[in-house]
């Protein structure tokens, strides 16, 4: 069954399909910015966030996103004021979280996917020790 939504943006009716829940015409535009975005920042090396919002009349908010994804990168000491750790708060300059909380979360997850795949294998071990099973001629 579809997922029909409103466009974060525009409010248009969509089929949503995953990531952000905006209409593809609005992600068409992101990309259309963020290119225009990464031209600028080729352009002019070290510019401000604040400069690239003015010169290209993209929201400063948009220009935050890309760097959350990923897509954009700080450099020098402007990101103490932009962008911080969703986990620590400590300063970064791209994604949304430092080395050390996205270490963490990593060591984390596949801690658990370790114990799943553990208790998986002595579940399984469990189940043919006790209950039926298909008997083949060698066996009767």
């Amino acid at each position: 069954m579809p997922d029909i939504r409103n466009c974060r943006r525009c409010n248009k009716l969509f089929n949503y399909l995953s990531g952000l829940p905006i209409c593809p015409d609005c992600k068409q535009q992101d990309e259309v910015n963020f290119k225009r975005v990464k031209e600028y920042l080729y352009e002019h090396p070290g510019a401000s966030l604040y400069d690239v919002s003015k010169d290209l009349e993209i929201s400063v908010q948009q220009i935050k996103t890309y760097l959350k994804e990923g897509r954009l990168e700080i450099v020098g000491e402007s990101g103490n004021m932009f962008l911080e750790c969703e986990k620590c708060g400590k300063s970064i300059s791209t994604g949304r979280f430092c080395k050390e909380c996205a270490n963490e979360f990593t060591n984390d997850i596949k801690s658990v996917v370790n114990q799943m795949s553990t208790s998986g294998t002595n579940e399984t071990t469990e189940k043919r020790a006790r209950g039926m099973r298909y008997l083949t001629k060698d066996d009767v």
